[in-house]
């Protein structure tokens, strides 16, 4: 646990204002002002209330991408055809695959990639390779969850590497519903 003296450095730390965290804790504000000023000791109830709530914020933000991610990663290869790729997908009920050649991140076929492909073209055999997008962004495996959403927000999924090695995928599915279970 922390010592009553650590409360205003760790609120900072997490960018909090005392409102905040009162509110957060289900304290006053005044109570969480006059603890940090040491004007005041708070009952053991109290202080283990703000603690929690500091705790519960921690844990949040400290969560690592390989805690979340999906690992059994699907993928498809550069020569597999557009009727291959809507197989696979559908088989595995995802809905974007990197695709991957000799163990490097050439490309990404998303779902929105393969209908555009069908309605333009019509032609089932046409290669991967041809209609892929660039790679998605890898990241490490032991990385925050706000390094993984902020690159979510501007790709479909980001490949998870240990030592060079893919170990798994996150999307944003999985980061929410990680977010809904904390």
């Amino acid at each position: 646990m922390f010592e009553i003296s650590e409360i205003k450095p760790l609120r900072k730390k997490l960018n909090l204002t005392q409102g905040e965290l009162a509110k957060l804790s289900g304290v006053s504000q005044s109570l969480i002002a006059k603890v940090e000023a040491g004007i005041l000791d708070p009952a053991y109830t109290k202080a283990q209330k703000i603690f929690s709530a500091i705790d519960s914020l921690n844990n949040k933000k400290n969560i690592k991408v390989e805690s979340i991610i999906v690992k059994n990663i699907i993928s498809l290869s550069p020569n597999d055809t557009l009727k291959s790729a809507i197989e696979k997908m559908k088989k595995y009920e995802i809905s974007q695959a990197p695709v991957i050649e000799n163990n490097s991140v050439v490309g990404l076929i998303s779902e929105s990639i393969l209908l555009d492909s069908l309605i333009k073209t019509n032609d089932p055999n046409l290669k991967i390779s041809e209609i892929m997008s660039e790679a998605p962004p890898i990241v490490s495996c032991s990385a925050d969850i706000d390094a993984a959403s902020h690159l979510l927000k501007y790709y479909p999924l980001v490949l998870v590497s240990y030592k060079g090695n893919y170990i798994g995928i996150l999307t944003k599915a999985d980061l929410i519903r990680t977010m809904l279970r904390k």
